[in-house]
């Protein structure tokens, strides 16, 4: 996991607004739910019961990364988001599926 990644999740499990270059993290405590940016596009809301997933159209190696990292610290530990003949998919519950996004796990 990169260093960036590493500090975005911990803005997330602390519950704080964080931003380094590209990349920022939003809680917003009327919610509680943190809010992940990658170049101003909304790529994950993560909550007490929840992640939802976004590519927003931007199926790069960058927020495939992102996502990931989020999955890893924030899901089950199963959720993964991978690419196979230009195409995404993500792994959860026991399944596999082509990832249209928004995708939210519980």
């Amino acid at each position: 996991m990169r260093k960036i990644e590493r500090q975005m999740n911990k803005a997330i499990a602390q519950r704080k607004s964080w931003k380094l270059d590209n990349t920022r993290v939003e809680y917003d405590s009327k919610k509680s739910i943190s809010q992940v940016y990658l170049h101003n596009n909304k790529i994950a809301e993560i909550g007490e019961n929840f992640v939802t997933v976004f590519h927003c159209g931007w199926k790069t190696n960058v927020t495939k990364s992102r996502l990931n990292a989020i999955l890893r610290m924030n899901g089950k530990g199963n959720e993964g988001i991978y690419q196979k003949d230009f195409v995404w998919f993500i792994s959860y519950d026991d399944k596999v599926e082509e990832f249209n996004s928004p995708v939210t796990l519980m």
